[in-house]
């Protein structure tokens, strides 16, 4: 055993010699008291100690390979928010605090009801029209079909093959609403390829206006419901954007630019003019009994506007019906006088509607769709079909319902003929068919 000097805790003064003796786990003398190097630990302590701090060592190292991970994984998002472009620029617009769902708005299981026909047969057949019994729609493939009994024949295709993708829609076609005109043709019109006139016995389709071209300084680019007059003499359709087409829907609902107009088609004159403008979403169009005045579904808006086209108040607008519990899609006469207007989507209340937070949110919107496809979005947008008759002074007669459309999903128009409504869709693989007896 060395002898060192040490100080009164026992502890030797740093003497090489020392130091060396007890680095190795020896003890020294320290005038009669046993002296330790500074900082030791007793053998019976080390392997406590060492377990200990090997944990603490472990634990920091996770901690910071889980940061690096989330930085890492955090980077990419980041890029594409501060980088990227979003597809679309959202303005700030007010909608009304939504109605209460109750009395005529009371949910309810009516549509529920329905039966499907013609199921997997045919794709979005978005409105219908009848010839006696005998029911015609336009659908996802491009075609004019007509439904007799229980089959389907082509009536005619305005497009060109292939179809079936978003990519090949525009060559393709989409034949959106349709009507029958005084003569017994049809009047169709197609989203991308213009408005058409149709001989539902030969498939003779003649084109009244051309999808795409330049009208007052702006593009027929979603070209989407029509009306005709008694005579034939005019028609009356709706354009939903200059800057969206069809297949960009979700984008010109979340942007909710005031670009959609209405306008007249003069059959003797050719003549094409604006009749209204400035509208968010124009969708469906229903003329009203005296022709003077069309209504018109603003759908980003969840309202009906009254658009007069003729008579002393020509060119002037006002609201048949504000704040809708759902956002309207076509809208089409009711045997009792009144208009049957079909909603996929609602506005709860009480509940949540995500379209009504996002409407003072911009910012949010274009963060969704620098993330998200429409595709993917469609599929957060809760579904719930809702059909209401509705009457002059915007007054609700009655409802349907089918909350989260487990019969009847996507509707886009109520067609009723012979004591039952057919329920069109712009996305669903079927009609529906709702015997009025039963509700």
């Amino acid at each position: 055993m060395l002898t060192c000097k040490c100080d009164r805790a026992g502890v030797f003064t740093r003497t090489s010699a020392c130091i060396n003796e007890a680095s190795v786990g020896n003890t020294v003398d320290c005038g009669g008291q046993v002296g330790q190097a500074p900082g030791w630990i007793p053998e019976k302590q080390r392997s406590h100690v060492s377990v200990s701090a090997l944990s603490t060592y472990s634990g920091k190292i996770f901690r910071v390979t889980l940061l690096s991970l989330g930085v890492l994984l955090l980077l990419p998002l980041l890029v594409i928010i501060l980088i990227l472009e979003s597809p679309i620029k959202p303005e700030v617009f007010t909608l009304k605090e939504p109605p209460m769902m109750k009395g005529c708005w009371e949910p309810n299981l009516k549509l529920r009801e329905a039966q499907r026909l013609f199921e997997d047969q045919l794709v979005g057949p978005e409105s219908i029209a009848n010839i006696g019994d005998v029911l015609f729609s336009g659908t996802a493939d491009g075609k004019i079909v007509k439904l007799v009994g229980r089959r389907i024949h082509t009536v005619t295709r305005f497009g060109k093959l292939p179809c079936g993708s978003r990519e090949d829609e525009p060559t393709c076609g989409r034949p959106l609403g349709i009507r029958v005109g005084p003569n017994g043709t049809l009047f169709v019109a197609d989203a991308y390829l213009g408005l058409f006139e149709v001989n539902p016995t030969t498939g003779e389709a003649t084109r009244l206006v051309n999808g795409g071209q330049i009208v007052a300084g702006r593009k027929l680019s979603f070209i989407n419901d029509v009306a005709v007059t008694q005579d034939g003499k005019k028609v009356y359709f709706t354009d939903s954007s200059s800057r969206w087409q069809r297949r960009d829907y979700m984008h010109l609902i979340m942007e909710a630019t005031p670009d959609g107009r209405v306008l007249e088609y003069n059959t003797e004159t050719k003549e094409l003019t604006v009749v209204m403008e400035d509208l968010r979403f124009p969708n469906g169009i229903q003329l009203l009994p005296d022709e003077e005045s069309v209504l018109v579904a603003e759908t980003t808006m969840a309202r009906i506007r009254r658009v007069h086209v003729a008579g002393l108040n020509k060119g002037g607008m006002d609201t048949f019906m504000d704040n809708l519990p759902g956002f309207p899609d076509n809208i089409r006469p009711s045997s009792t006088g009144g208009y049957w207007v079909a909603m996929s989507a609602v506005r709860p209340n009480p509940g949540f509607s995500m379209l009504d937070f996002l409407s003072q949110r911009p910012w949010i919107k274009k963060f969704i769709f620098k993330l998200f496809s429409q595709d993917i979005l469609m599929k957060f947008v809760p579904r719930y079909s809702l059909v209401a008759e509705l009457h002059d002074g915007g007054v609700c007669t009655r409802s349907f319902h089918d909350p989260n459309g487990l019969v009847a999903a996507y509707i886009s128009e109520v067609h009723e003929h012979d004591g039952s409504l057919y329920l069109g869709s712009f996305r669903s693989p079927y009609i529906a068919k709702l015997d009025l007896s039963k509700v």
